[in-house]
């Protein structure tokens, strides 16, 4: 399940669509605004994406990613517009027969969509000012022996 919102995001509900009596495993990532990157403070971020395009690349993700894992079910949401602090951007939940494979589908999910989703993000500085932002890679993993 694809979505784009403008609204608030209702992880609940996305973890009771995930969730399954074939999946001992559901694993949900919240991507929150932050109040501060590299030490400026954020007031708020803005998203914009072209829709048909985005919902597209989504659905081939998440297509990859049940290919890749054993999902028996995933939900991706991402919000545009005005987003404050601490509220969600985006929201993925994965179900899979067992942990290992609903946290690995998740963190590819979200560390490739952060890399090719054409979604664009402005941060909004308390200062006033304004920037597009691209987002950098993520840190490698702490762990690769979650089971």
């Amino acid at each position: 399940m694809i979505d784009l919102t403008f609204t608030v995001i209702d992880t609940q509900s996305l973890t009771e669509r995930v969730s399954s009596s074939s999946a001992g495993a559901v694993v949900l990532f919240i991507g929150t605004t932050r109040e501060f990157t590299d030490g400026r403070q954020t007031e708020s971020l803005e998203y914009e994406c072209y829709e048909d395009m985005t919902r597209k690349t989504l659905a081939d993700l998440e297509q990859q990613a049940r290919d890749r894992w054993p999902i028996v079910e995933c939900a991706i949401v991402h919000r545009l517009g005005h987003v404050p602090l601490a509220e969600a951007s985006i929201a993925i939940a994965v179900s899979s027969p067992h942990r290992a494979a609903a946290f690995e589908a998740g963190r590819w999910l979200i560390d490739t969509i952060k890399e090719v989703v054409p979604i664009w993000k402005k941060e909004k500085w308390k200062d006033g000012t304004t920037e597009w932002v691209h987002p950098h890679p993520s840190p490698p993993a702490a762990r690769s022996d979650i089971e």
